[in-house]
């Protein structure tokens, strides 16, 4: 086993002018910032923490930061990531479609999942990944004991960005029934005439359609709530670093929601999220987006080093922060 590498803690964020004075911003840093994750906001992330702990158990001398990079910065940061000597780096809101088309190859998943949550810089290309979907998937088996694929799922914000990667997940895995609901409709629209081909089957799930999409209003979620096991926001609605008026909205009324649903809310804060307040109110399973943090993570590492994560350095790490 290697020797563990002593692990001091890097800068909280670094910005796009850190990024260009790279040399000089870190030279003091030991182990090198070689992995990071991009996004705006980031300081809320909890990723530094897990995969530096992973990286720390692996033997792998370099260290994982956050990178605050707003959207009309996201194309001279992505190249200046060869050139500083990155291995890779993750993508976070509201990046990760904007990401998608900067890449200079990107994987099957990714295309179809229209964005990138993790990109590996091979030489000076640029490489692109999503694990949101796999890593949902392992989230849900571990937290609530039941496969995707058997359940009716709706999604909350399936216009774009994660809520696109799980409903494209949803589809790969063949799931009883899936409903699109976003602020746009059209967007939803949209997304479930790409993914009909995948609901194609026969396949018997009560009096409403395999697939829809529909409009995100109390009456909508009233008609379909009843003929779903499994509800899914991701939205940024409950998040810490999110605006004042968004950080106390449960997407939906504790009144639609019932004691057999599933509830899986991928924001993850320090308490409970208002989603989370109101699935406990209702009597209904619910789990913050920690678990999806932790498999997404692990599937990035895999991907970056080619090995198996320590998933429970991993998994200590992020409880502990």
């Amino acid at each position: 086993m290697p020797a563990l590498v002593e692990y001091g803690m890097p800068k909280d964020v670094h910005t796009l002018a850190d990024l260009r004075d790279w040399s000089a911003v870190t030279a003091a840093e030991s182990p090198p910032i070689r992995l990071s994750v991009i996004g705006d906001p980031v300081a809320h992330s909890r990723s530094p923490q897990m995969h530096n702990a992973a990286l720390q158990a692996a033997g792998i001398r370099a260290a994982y930061t956050r990178l605050h990079i707003l959207a009309d910065e996201l194309p001279e940061a992505l190249r200046l990531l060869p050139e500083r000597d990155f291995i890779g780096t993750n993508i976070t809101i509201p990046h990760k479609a904007a990401a998608l088309a900067l890449m200079d190859e990107a994987d099957p998943q990714a295309r179809r999942a229209g964005g990138v949550n993790t990109v590996v810089v091979e030489g000076r290309k640029l490489i692109g990944f999503s694990t949101d979907g796999p890593g949902l998937v392992r989230a849900i088996r571990a937290g609530f004991g039941v496969d995707l694929r058997d359940l009716r799922v709706l999604i909350l914000g399936a216009g774009g960005g994660a809520g696109r990667a799980i409903a494209v997940q949803c589809a790969i895995e063949g799931c009883a029934r899936l409903v699109l609901v976003n602020r746009t409709f059209e967007r939803s629209q949209a997304l479930a005439a790409e993914l009909g081909p995948s609901f194609r089957e026969t396949r018997v799930t009560g009096p409403l359609a395999r697939l829809e999409a529909v409009p995100w209003d109390d009456a909508a979620l009233a008609r379909q709530l009843p003929h779903v096991d499994l509800i899914i926001n991701a939205t940024p609605l409950g998040m810490a670093s999110a605006a004042p008026e968004f950080r106390r909205v449960s997407p939906i009324p504790v009144s639609l929601l019932r004691p057999n649903h599933l509830v899986y809310d991928t924001v993850y804060t320090a308490g409970r999220t208002p989603l989370l307040l109101a699935a406990d109110e209702a009597g209904a399973r619910a789990s913050d987006g920690l678990s999806m943090l932790l498999y997404q993570g692990a599937l990035s590492f895999e991907i970056w080093f080619g090995r198996p994560a320590p998933l429970e350095v991993m998994r200590n790490a992020l409880l502990a922060s």
